[in-house]
Formats: C-alpha cells, structure tokens, sequence
C-alpha cells in the first residue's frame, strides 16, 4: 500500500510566497490501472513529486531552467502514460531563493500536498534547510545542488550535482600540473560556498598548494571592490572564485578591472551562457570544472553521455528557445532517478528510498551514477571536464 505521510506540526505558511505549477496530463490511461509497489500490494491513483526551486531571487539563474525540466519532462512522461499507468503530478514551489522559503514550501509539500518525493532546492543553504524535514517525515528527497554536507550520513536525501570537493580536487590538481603552489579565494557567502576553503586547505595539502588569502561576498552583491582588491595583494599564484551567477560574473568583472594577472578558476556554478552576460569579456580564459551539457559539440562521439546530452539539448532548444544550463540538466537527472525508482518501487516510502539508493550506470546529463548507501551523490571526478571560457562560450580546456 502507498505509504501514508505522517503529519508534521502545522508551521505559519506564507501562500503567497509559493508558485505552483501543476503537470497536467496529455494522452495515457490513468487513474483506472491498479499497480504493485514496492511493498507488493496495488497502488492507484496519481503519483505525486514536488519540487522547491529558486525560481525568483538570488538564485533565479538555476531555478528557471530546472523548473522549465521538470515541466518539460513530467508533461512528456505523462504523454506517455505516466509511471506504470498512473499519472505523474508535479507540484512546483518557489523558496524565492530563501532557506525560509524552502522549508516553508517543503512542509506545505509534505503536509498539504501528501507529495511521494521531493526535488530541490536549486542551491545549498535552501537544499540544507530542507534536509532536517524530510530527514524526519521520511520523504525521499533528490536535491539538486553541491555540496556535499547535503547529503553526508543522510538516510533520505540525495543530489545529483556534481559534488564541491571533487570540483575542488579538479581545480588543485590542475594548478598542480602547472606548478601553482599558492591560491587566493573569494566564495559565495552563502551554504554553497560553506567549507570551501576547508576544502581547498585539506586537497591543497596534499598536493604544495596553500591557500594564503579568504574573501567572501553575498550572492545578491555587485560591487567587488573591495575583495578583489585584497585578492590582487595576496599575489597567490592563482586565484578561484567560487560562486554563482551572476554575482560571479561581476566578481570577474571586478578581477580584471583590476588589472590581476594570475590566472583564475571559478567553480560548477557559473556553467551557463548567463555568466558570459554578467562578466563580459571578462570571462576569457576563466577555468572552470563542469559536467559535459556545454561542450557537447566537442565531445568525442564514443562518449556514452552524448546521445542523452544530444536529446535533451533538442528538446529543451524547441521548447524553451535557448538551449539549456548545467542546472538545467542537474533537474533532468534528478527526475530521471526518480522515474525508474518509482517504476521500480512503486510510493512505498521505505521502498522508494531502497531503489533511489541502489540506482547503479544510470547515464545523466550531469554524468553516469553510481548510488550506494555510502555515496547519496553517485558521481566522481569521471562526470567532470575542464572547460576555459573564450569567445562568449564554454570551451574543453586544452
């Protein structure tokens, strides 16, 4: 039997702070088809996936697109018939890139909407906020953001973003090959860029790198006077800016009108045509670990990724008129795992979670997953490449 969600304890919940979207069926048999789940008793009736997404504020350049997937591809999945012959209802809210927001809208999810999983949030601090919720309601949860505290020892939550330390083991062993032993950062004030310079401390180690200089900035700034200033004296060997757009575009901006000479990384965050808007021309030769979406035209065509890249990419382009970001293809991976464990499992919570957990050479446009109980993000260094930004584009890194 599908599981019955225990209610959680009512919470003030601003309505007006939530948008709700709402996939709607078009073709398939639904409603009228019993199924087995994964307990081995019939489940009827529709299938019920949330999601908590930036879609306004700071963090709009993520959420967009990921709500643009997730409706793109639920209006597909039902096209064809739902999950088993049950329809597939997607309920979309806005956290308003607020970690508020996103347990305001996870609790209305959970208690409200009686949702069988959850997608989201769009970032880390959100991501975070959510995790304590579902962690006790006992809500399979993918998120879709990086860092890799959103899922350590969870039980519930999973991501399909690539994870920060392997990005940051990516951009130290670069700077080790070219013989960089002192790194400068400024990061993103915020739950995305939380640890990073523990990180970069800990990898740099290993390999003669110190991190000799710490600046941080608000997502939502855009004046970076001051931090690019204190970078530019540190005179480190190269420098990484870890944030998202478009507040790391202006941070590049800023870096080069300041006339800093080292080389420069950015993290998987600005992986979209958005920070090419933000950081001008600025932007070239900006180094930057990221999954595959971008470079595709580039990729050599044994690449087990480029049919599904391929796919995506023309269905995004027809519907939306612009091809899609990296955040774009994080929501497609986390709605695809969610398809087959709910294919598999059926909305039996227990079982739902079990079948999420042991997803093994499933190939996204992030990279090919490999879950565990010991590993809730499922990818490795193997789902990134090193892309150098020039001529307003995402390039492969020679």
């Amino acid at each position: 039997m599908a599981r019955t969600h225990r209610r959680i304890m009512p919470v003030a919940l601003a309505a007006a702070a939530a948008l709700t979207l709402t996939a709607c069926g078009g073709g398939g048999n639904f409603g009228g088809d019993d199924d087995t789940g994964g307990d081995g008793e019939a489940e009827e009736g529709p299938i019920v996936i949330g999601a908590v997404l930036d879609i306004t504020g700071v963090g709009a350049n993520l959420g967009v697109p990921e709500q643009n997937t997730l409706q793109m591809l639920a209006d597909q999945l039902n096209a064809e018939g739902g999950i088993n012959g049950r329809e597939v209802e997607l309920i979309i809210k806005d956290n308003q890139s607020t970690e508020d927001g996103a347990a305001r809208a996870t609790t209305e999810l959970i208690q409200n909407d009686d949702v069988d999983l959850i997608i989201g949030a769009s970032r880390t601090g959100p991501s975070l906020a959510m995790r304590p919720i579902v962690e006790s309601e006992q809500i399979p949860n993918i998120s879709i953001a990086a860092n890799a505290a959103i899922v350590e020892g969870s039980d519930w939550v999973f991501k399909t973003a690539q994870n920060d330390v392997v990005v940051i083991q990516s951009i130290i062993d670069d700077m080790a090959e070219k013989g960089y032993k002192t790194v400068a950062l400024a990061r993103d004030a915020t739950g995305f860029g939380e640890g990073i310079a523990e990180m970069i401390t800990e990898v740099g180690a290993e390999q003669g790198i110190e991190l000799i200089a710490t600046e941080s900035f608000e997502p939502s700034a855009t004046d970076f006077t001051a931090q690019m200033t204190n970078i530019r004296n540190a005179e480190a060997d190269a420098n990484i800016i870890w944030g998202i757009t478009p507040s790391a575009g202006l941070a590049q901006a800023a870096y080069v009108q300041l006339g800093i000479d080292a080389p420069v990384y950015q993290s998987h965050g600005v992986a979209n045509d958005a920070f090419f808007e933000a950081a001008g021309d600025a932007a070239d030769g900006v180094l930057a670990p990221m999954g595959r979406l971008l470079v595709a035209d580039q990729l050599p065509d044994d690449d087990p990724q480029l049919p599904v890249i391929d796919e995506f990419v023309a269905d995004y382009t027809e519907e939306f008129g612009t091809p899609p970001s990296s955040f774009a293809g994080h929501a497609y991976d986390a709605w695809k795992i969610a398809v087959i464990a709910l294919e598999e499992a059926g909305t039996d919570a227990d079982a739902l979670r079990d079948a999420i957990e042991n997803i093994s050479g499933f190939v996204g446009i992030s990279g090919v997953f490999e879950m565990s109980p010991e590993n809730h993000s499922g990818l490795d260094s193997s789902a990134l490449i090193m892309a150098e930004a020039g001529d307003g584009r995402w390039n492969l890194a020679e």
